[in-house]
């Protein structure tokens, strides 16, 4: 790390001129013209092919790695919006990494299967695959000209046999491990996408959320991975120190994971007198009371449980008993299964194992119902939980269940009866059952369409018996591939260790590679994908841990969930049409009531997330074109933090386009008055103005920084840069002519700028670099690289940083103190300033300190955080 010690006399007139450079690097210099669009569109094509990425060295340990990780796109072929605002964000984070001599990776990727693509592809006669390969090409180019420093080496594309080959040996990872079961279940069948889709697919109106048709329920046997097996350990693992600004994601998490407070069993259904239901269908049944589990008699439903909606055709009234019968796996005691209408079942169950002997409403079922049991002897704390260890035990061994979880957790439904998408790599024998595809053989690639024209409609596998039909693995007699395609969520659940090694064609990952990269340290994404995405990711990544393939459990750090790009929509009122902004005839000054210009009705005005079919996207390409893509970038970033919905509102773009003009001019004028000295002001004036701009410089630094790198609050650190060159703008010519920090204030703007904004930076940097007279010779500014080389500026040694006391996480002090003293403080030394301060002690009278930890942000400040043994101040710093 290097220090500054700066001296404001350095600032005098008696500085020594350094020599010219033995290299310059030149823009287009063209400072006597005025920054309008035709400027900043050559400005970018000139340093679009000179920005230097610095990828990622897998070979340099020297340095701290830093990976930074947006979540991948699918390959729609265009950008929108929010692409822009999500992708903007990590090459900034990335950008600044890299100015901070962080080894960083930044990889992309695509997301390439799934039902948009091959539908996409089947409405215009064409092949999923050459639609998507165009497509990522076409989306390729568009992030180039956005300026994306991605790692373009470790580009990754699901749809790829080199990727997917991996996403099927974690499939075999699972069914060896016992997590991977095929079943019958009734499942929701998309009638207009001919795909099974889960639960969570499907809305509160029983809609699909792609095709929107009314989801009908089918008999299906399905591959599920047994998610709910590792419940209780991802419920724990949101309580991981590790994690860092997730904040409302982990009560997401919990939220949808549920209280994990009972097990789960697996029961058979041994009699369906109806012949609806067969043998191989399997009934999970949770019950909070796992270690009386022996000594069930019944089952009970609700009304909406789908084996009521497929024995009953008729609403209920009272009790109905089921033609059928499960058998209990641990003791194979067969028990009836009953649909009620009255029984009060637990939050988000829908089904109840009956145990009379110890419940004392099942007691009440079964003496109406006249179900015969038998009063038993309670078990004691110290007995109940040995039984319950010995049950859970046992059935986790018969891969029965056992395991902890909610009620209301579900097992992972991943089969898809579509063509694209990753082929489940299992054979079907008639005489050995279901077998694993050896690893050797993997890929299971998909078969070449027989024609790109779909004119049957949906490809599907069962017809291509080429393909089909193979040996079984076990006995080498003619056995039939499976048919289904996997969940595109299965190839997103880890791509983010593919990233790591994505050219290893021995193993999914090198773990050498992953104990180095991983975890994540930033993930960036929309809040869409915090529930299910996120879950599925944390899951593979506990198994993955599970078998000693993961260094830890958790792969994500920190998140960043970005807020969606909101466009303003207008939808007639009457039919709920929506209609472009071309169509609308505004009535008042504020543009708050309007008219369909067809129709006269009236016009529901409101801001929704850019869409196509709402009318209200802006196409990114548009606003390159109008405004440039660095000025777009900003734009994105500004005006609200990353986690808020941005209002697509061109009222706010003035302050970033005036922004820029008055850097553009403050080049200019640095040039001027360097070439021609103007007249020298009172030495008391220039000295009063030196230390003006050495305090805004290290200020603004300290304020910039700490919202690239702990906040990742963007927006305000635009405002703390507009701040920077308020002070700029306010010195006179011969402070910008001959006050080195002045100097190393602009420096220190143009490069704060840099991640941001990187072709406009680097004009403006070639344009200082170029001025005559340099002051700095310290070797703090490097006169002989571009501005994406520089190192990030840092707050000098001798100027004041904050030392923030807290009692139980609530600020109650700062005290200041300069920099080389805060970063040798040692934390008893940091905990005396703090108990000394006025403020801490009134607090501290009533709360006595139980503990506390000391944390130094390195040029930022220094915070002591005290934890009082008070059960209220506790509860305070818990939430």
């Amino acid at each position: 790390m290097m220090y500054y010690f700066s001296s404001l006399n350095s600032g005098s007139r008696n500085f020594k001129c350094l020599t010219s450079v033995t290299r310059r690097l030149t823009g287009l210099s063209q400072w006597d013209k005025e920054l309008d669009i035709t400027l900043k569109h050559d400005i970018e094509n000139y340093w679009g092919d000179k920005l230097k990425n610095s990828n990622y060295d897998e070979s340099d340990k020297t340095r701290d790695k830093y990976y930074v990780l947006p979540m991948f796109p699918y390959p729609s072929g265009h950008l929108h919006m929010g692409h822009v605002r999500v992708y903007t964000i990590s090459d900034s984070v990335a950008r600044f990494q890299r100015m901070r001599n962080k080894n960083v990776l930044h990889p992309i990727g695509w997301d390439a299967f799934g039902l948009p693509a091959e539908n996409a592809a089947i409405e215009r006669h064409i092949a999923a695959d050459n639609w998507t390969k165009h497509n990522i090409n076409h989306m390729k180019m568009q992030f180039q000209k956005l300026g994306c420093s991605f790692d373009w080496k470790h580009e990754i594309s699901t749809c790829d046999p080199v990727y997917y080959k991996w996403t099927q040996y974690l499939f075999l990872k699972l069914f060896e491990a016992g997590l991977v079961y095929q079943k019958e279940a009734l499942v929701n069948w998309d009638p207009i996408d001919q795909t099974v889709l889960a639960d969570e697919q499907v809305d509160e109106h029983n809609k699909s959320w792609r095709s929107g048709a009314k989801v009908e329920k089918r008999l299906l046997k399905q591959w599920f991975i047994k998610t709910t097996q590792f419940a209780a350990e991802l419920l724990d693992g949101l309580d991981d120190k590790t994690l860092q600004d997730w904040q409302d994601i982990i009560k997401i998490q919990k939220h949808w994971i549920g209280q994990c407070n009972g097990v789960s069993f697996d029961f058979n259904i041994v009699q369906d007198t109806c012949n609806i239901l067969t043998d191989q269908v399997t009934f999970t049944v949770w019950t909070w009371l796992p270690e009386y589990i022996d000594h069930a008699k019944f089952v009970v439903v609700s009304k909406q449980h789908p084996f009521s909606k497929m024995y009953l055709r008729e609403d209920i009234s009272g009790v109905v008993k089921l033609p059928i019968l499960l058998k209990n796996p641990l003791n194979e005691v067969q028990l009836p299964v009953f649909v009620s209408d009255a029984f009060e079942f637990l939050p988000d169950t829908d089904t109840h194992l009956g145990i009379p002997s110890v419940i004392e409403t099942d007691k009440q079922f079964a003496i109406k119902q006249k179900i015969e049991y038998q009063d038993i002897h309670l078990l004691d704390n110290t007995e109940a939980k040995r039984r319950r260890q010995e049950i859970c035990k046992k059935a986790q061994k018969m891969r029965v269940g056992g395991f902890w979880t909610s009620a209301k957790l579900k097992d992972w439904l991943i089969s898809r009866q579509r063509y694209w998408g990753t082929p489940i790599p299992i054979v079907h024998c008639d005489k050995c059952g279901p077998q694993p595809v050896p690893v050797k053989h993997l890929p299971v690639t998909l078969p070449r369409l027989k024609t790109t024209v779909h004119e049957k409609g949906i490809p599907i596998l069962s017809t291509y018996p080429e393909w089909l039909w193979v040996s079984c693995p076990r006995c080498d007699k003619p056995a039939r591939r499976e048919t289904d395609t996997m969940d595109t969520f299965v190839d997103s659940s880890w791509y983010y260790l593919r990233y790591v090694d994505p050219y290893n064609s021995d193993e999914m990952f090198s773990q050498e590679k992953a104990k180095w990269l991983m975890p994540v340290d930033l993930y960036i994404g929309g809040k869409e994908h915090a529930t299910l995405h996120l879950y599925y990711a944390r899951f593979i990544s506990h198994f993955l841990n599970s078998i000693n393939l993961m260094p830890q459990r958790e792969p994500f750090k920190r998140l960043l969930v970005q807020g969606m790009v909101m466009g303003k929509s207008y939808r007639v009122k009457g039919t709920g049409q929506y209609i472009p902004f071309e169509q609308v005839k505004f009535l008042d000054e504020k543009k708050t009531k309007a008219i369909d210009v067809g129709s006269g009705q009236p016009i529901v005005i409101k801001w929704e997330k850019m869409s196509k079919s709402k009318h209200n996207g802006i196409d990114p390409s548009d606003m390159f074109q109008q405004y440039s893509v660095d000025t777009t970038r900003l734009l994105v970033l500004a005006d609200v933090a990353p986690t808020s919905p941005r209002n697509w509102n061109s009222n706010t773009f003035p302050g970033i386009l005036n922004w820029q003009r008055r850097l553009w001019f403050t080049i200019r004028d640095f040039l001027k008055h360097r070439r021609t000295p103007p007249s020298a002001i009172p030495d008391d004036q220039f000295s009063k103005h030196n230390e003006y701009m050495f305090d805004s410089r290290n200020f603004f630094v300290k304020e910039t920084t700490f919202n690239y790198f702990l906040s990742q609050q963007m927006s305000v650190a635009i405002s703390k840069m507009q701040g920077l060159t308020n002070s700029l703008r306010k010195m006179p010519g011969d402070v910008i002519a001959r006050s080195l920090q002045f100097e190393r204030a602009l420096a220190c703007q143009i490069i704060l700028l840099a991640p941001m904004a990187p072709h406009f930076a680097s004009e403006l940097w070639s344009g200082f670099i170029s001025a005559p007279n340099r002051l700095n010779s310290t070797g703090e500014i490097l006169w002989n690289k571009t501005v994406l080389e520089q190192r990030w500026p840092e707050v000098d040694l001798s100027y004041n940083l904050d030392l923030t006391c807290q009692v139980n996480g609530i600020e109650n002090a700062v005290i200041k103190i300069p920099r080389y003293k805060l970063e040798i403080l040692s934390d008893k030394e940091a905990l005396n300033i703090a108990l000394n301060n006025k403020k801490v002690q009134q607090v501290l009278t009533k709360w006595p300190m139980l503990t506390f930890n000391y944390t130094l942000y390195e040029g930022i400040e220094g915070v002591v955080n005290i934890i009082s043994s008070s059960p209220v101040a506790a509860q305070i710093q818990q939430n």
